[in-house]
């Protein structure tokens, strides 16, 4: 064979030795592809959260025409924001008899809301007014105003930021020199928003938040924003009691008893309870 017909055969047997390699294999020796996610790779599903109730250990004498919008206990004293145009004020309250041992009030075109402490300073929120008075510890005299974007519902001081609702189911972070909004976090139970979250107290990397209208307390990790607690809150008053009253709101940590001081809009008891398994 001439060597230009050696070399095409050669060319030719090469191309059909690649066109066998390169051929698909046959069916049965093609290894099934696993299509299911590897379980690594899978979210985990969070847990539900806890179901926990009231054991009241006791009960203490409250103004019934104290609107509550925020609560606080600081060295043997309850501070207390209330609300309402015309009625809202700030106060220093005795327990034991729910006496009011000093109390400033607002303008009537202010209606009050959250209230927390920061050293010898309370902050109280305005609903719809944008600001926020900054008071003495002591006097309740008001010292300066900060300014804030939208509603102010409830607040509690988390040791580096305050955290602020405003009846979403948004937990805002705010600057507390200057009420500069540092980020948010939604609030999710079982994976859905909970909407309407009021008054705030934060103990440790908790908040714990009223939920408007319903008698439920939500223990909330303040870094997802994950409800780990749902606590019932009924029954604290009688029917009659209840007749005449608004709504839950307040919430105050007491931590040298490690318990609660809870009340509410136009209530005529403070309780002051812990939280055990339901």
């Amino acid at each position: 064979m001439p060597w230009d017909g050696v070399l095409v055969g050669g060319l030719i047997g090469v191309s059909l030795l690649l066109a066998s390699c390169l051929r698909e294999p046959a069916e049965e020796t093609v290894a099934p592809v696993d299509t299911t996610p590897a379980q690594s790779a899978r979210p985990s599903a969070a847990p539900a959260p806890e179901e926990l109730r009231l054991h009241i250990i006791g009960k203490y004498p409250h103004a019934s025409d104290a609107f509550t919008q925020g609560l606080i206990w600081h060295e043997g004293s309850m501070y207390e924001s209330t609300g309402r145009y015309g009625q809202s004020s700030i106060r220093r309250v005795r327990l034991e008899d729910g006496k009011v041992l000093a109390q400033r009030n607002l303008e009537s075109r202010f209606f009050g809301e959250g209230l927390e402490r920061i050293g010898d300073d309370l902050i109280q929120l305005t609903w719809r007014a944008g600001l926020a008075f900054v008071s003495d510890l002591t006097t309740l005299e008001e010292r300066k105003t900060l300014r804030y974007a939208g509603e102010g519902w409830g607040l509690c001081y988390d040791g580096a930021a305050l955290v602020m609702s405003d009846g979403s189911s948004m937990l805002e972070f705010r600057d507390p020199e200057s009420m500069e909004l540092l980020g948010e976090v939604t609030v999710l139970k079982n994976g859905h928003p909970v909407r309407q979250l009021n008054e705030l107290e934060c103990v440790g990397s908790d908040v714990y938040a009223n939920v408007w209208q319903r008698d439920e307390i939500l223990r909330i990790d303040r870094h997802s924003g994950r409800v780990t607690a749902t606590i019932d809150a009924s029954g604290l008053l009688s029917p009659t009691e209840a007749r005449r009253a608004d709504v839950l709101n307040g919430i105050a940590y007491k931590p040298e008893s490690q318990t609660f001081l809870l009340t509410g809009k136009l209530w005529p008891h403070v309780f002051e309870v812990e939280l055990v398994p339901r």
